[in-house]
């Protein structure tokens, strides 16, 4: 019997802590305010066909709902504000809802969050005195059909909800909304759902320019913002708004709440006095988002914390209001060609153009290329590109340290060359990839010399090595790999050092009958 329970505790112990070595992900926000978009039976091919694993809509669409059946996607639906009401009021419009419009497609259609509301802190009127009431309506019909611990309630915010968030540490949340607040985040902690948040820092570089970079805003900065209360350094704004966010849920004492960004991005065109909604800000955002994301490197303040993130958004809405940027977020247009290249998966940038819809001149040239330091670039400038390649481009530049094959010649301008050429192929050999500031240069030369052999797009290893060297792994999956050996490591000590305790238990209960 004794043998028995330990089995059993011991695969229990295996699968809770398995479950805590998730990884982080990266979703889509399938936004649909537009009059010229895909059908959703096209959608979900187009969703497949880059991999794309998770997916938020906004309400619970039944014709989205049966095109993503079977198709392995896990999806977050919503309940729209203008709908609180009704479902704040009985818990039998939760129940009628539930039924007719969820359970005859689940399980088939991989449903996984439900927000309750969005961003209600915005809205003029008095909608949020609804959401909590609705959420908790929304559980109980869940939990009634059993699926509460299996599909996830919550809400989404904007920013706004703080009303300080600079520096980090001083993270608070918006007294005016402490009523509704503070029964909202008890929710959340009772039921271990998210706290769901939208983040932009582009909004914030275009509302304040004089106070934000465009490469702290891009996961480019070379220089770092310096928490004055904790000593925190930090080299983009996203971490620092998750920080934020972080330490107002803690100052309230919620330290168990995890975070989840339902919404980010970098719109791709604005109007003229939007002149960072470029193309290549896009990408750059995008990418290194997903390459900051994926690689499970946390926050400052939460190192290796892990973190789902949603882009925004899989398509450009022409009906949306506002500037020219809020109609111009998509990473596709309507008919599905790719508004710039990105990989969801982090693998790299590419095109994400169906080949279907691929013509003569749209894709990248066939002809291998490099990327190399500009002769004209100041030592300054490719010092600071050199570092943050290194650095938060996750290039592995051991090739160009002493005694190693790229070492010499031992000048800034080679090992800059180097580490600017591995960014460049595993990021898809784009213009972007080789911009560092206008200090990159493209060439169709093979810059390889001797023993120092410069990778080209597609190649899955560092090809650089001597006589005297083994072979180096690709810098993009070094960090991930390795997190996932310190996951599994941990985990197996955990159990281990548990098994342990066991046995002793029952070598000490032994020794009681002798």
């Amino acid at each position: 019997m004794a043998r028995g329970f330990k089995l059993i505790f011991e695969i229990s112990l295996l699968l809770m802590l398995l479950g805590f070595c998730r990884a982080s992900t990266i979703g889509v926000c399938y936004g649909r305010n537009a009059d010229d978009l895909p059908t959703p039976d096209k959608v979900a091919q187009l969703i497949q066909q880059h991999n794309i694993k998770y997916l938020r809509i906004y309400d619970s669409n039944i014709q989205v709902l049966k095109a993503f059946a079977n198709t392995g996607v896990e999806l977050m639906i919503g309940i729209t504000n203008s709908d609180l009401l009704p479902f704040s009021q009985f818990q039998s419009n939760a129940d009628t809802w539930l039924k007719n419009s969820i359970l005859p497609y689940y399980p088939a259609t991989k449903i996984t969050y439900i927000t309750v509301g969005a961003e209600v802190t915005e809205s003029t009127d008095n909608t949020s005195a609804l959401v909590v009431p609705a959420m908790r309506n929304v559980f109980t019909a869940l939990k009634k059909a059993g699926l509460h611990k299996r599909i996830k309630v919550s809400s989404t915010h904007s920013l706004g909800v703080l009303s300080r968030s600079f520096p980090p540490s001083a993270g608070a949340f918006n007294s005016s909304h402490a009523s509704f607040l503070k029964p909202l985040l008890e929710f959340l902690a009772e039921n271990r759902s998210p706290f769901m948040i939208d983040l932009y820092p582009y909004y914030a570089l275009r509302d304040s320019p004089s106070n934000v970079s465009l490469d702290y805003a891009l996961f480019q900065s070379s220089s770092e913002v310096i928490d004055p209360n904790t000593g925190l350094l930090y080299t983009n704004m996203f971490d620092a708004q998750i920080d934020a966010l972080y330490y107002a849920l803690m100052a309230l004492n919620f330290r168990t709440i995890k975070i989840m960004v339902t919404e980010t991005g970098w719109p791709s065109k604005g109007s003229p006095k939007e002149t960072a909604a470029t193309p290549d800000n896009a990408q750059i955002y995008n990418a290194n988002l997903i390459r900051h994301v994926i690689n499970n490197s946390g926050t400052p303040a939460k190192p290796g914390e892990e973190l789902d993130v949603y882009i925004f958004s899989l398509f450009n809405e022409n009906r949306k209001p506002g500037l020219e940027s809020e109609r111009n977020w998509g990473l596709f247009y309507p008919d599905q060609t790719s508004v710039y290249n990105l990989d969801v998966t982090g693998k790299g940038a590419v095109d994400m153009t169906p080949a279907s819809n691929i013509t003569g001149g749209g894709g990248n040239s066939s002809s291998t290329t490099w990327c190399i330091a500009s002769t004209k670039a100041s030592e300054m400038d490719l010092q600071n590109a050199l570092d943050w390649a290194c650095g938060s481009g996750n290039v592995d530049c051991s090739a160009v340290q002493p005694s190693q094959p790229c070492f010499e010649p031992d000048t800034l301008l080679s090992h800059a060359s180097f580490a600017f050429n591995s960014y460049y192929q595993q990021n898809g050999a784009t213009d972007v990839a080789c911009s560092f500031g206008g200090n990159g240069v493209k060439v169709d030369k093979d810059p390889s010399y001797d023993n120092c052999l410069y990778m080209t797009t597609g190649v899955g290893m560092n090809k650089t090595a001597s006589s005297n060297t083994t072979a180096m792994t690709s810098p993009s999956s070094s960090s991930s790999t390795q997190n996932e050996a310190f996951a599994w490591t941990s985990s197996f000590l955990l159990i281990s050092f548990l098994v342990i305790l066991l046995n002793m238990g029952e070598s000490m209960k032994s020794l009681s009958w002798i």
